[in-house]
């Protein structure tokens, strides 16, 4: 139940981010659900490998590396996917920081809600 309203409310997060942002497009709920997939896939399969291979850069640049993977993860996805599209590499990267507060909100969000309800 958890992990359903998590994927529900991050589709959500993906349409917020097209609403907020022009350079990030998202044509409806169903596409946003499964480009929610499509970026939890990524970032579960790919971003470890990523991160592994770039550490050297990772640590020189204090971590901040670690914003062009996620760039790169938000962009993979718009670019496999018909529904999500997004418009370069910048609007990439403002997206995924976007999407990424959003679901660290959601994640505190689902977590006290679930605490909660035992």
């Amino acid at each position: 139940m958890k992990t359903l309203l998590r994927w529900m409310l991050l589709a959500a997060a993906l349409l917020l981010v097209a609403h907020l942002y022009p350079g990030v497009s998202v044509k409806s709920f169903g596409s946003a659900l499964i480009a929610a997939l499509v970026l939890g896939l990524l970032n579960t399969l790919l971003r470890p490998l990523l991160v592994l291979l770039t550490l050297p850069v990772t640590v020189l640049s204090l971590g901040l590396f670690l914003f062009v993977i996620n760039a790169l993860m938000f962009w993979a996805a718009a670019e496999v996917l018909e529904g999500f599209s997004v418009s370069g590499f910048a609007a990439a990267l403002i997206g995924s920081l976007i999407y990424s507060l959003c679901g660290m909100l959601i994640d505190v969000l689902i977590e006290r809600l679930f605490v909660s309800g035992d």
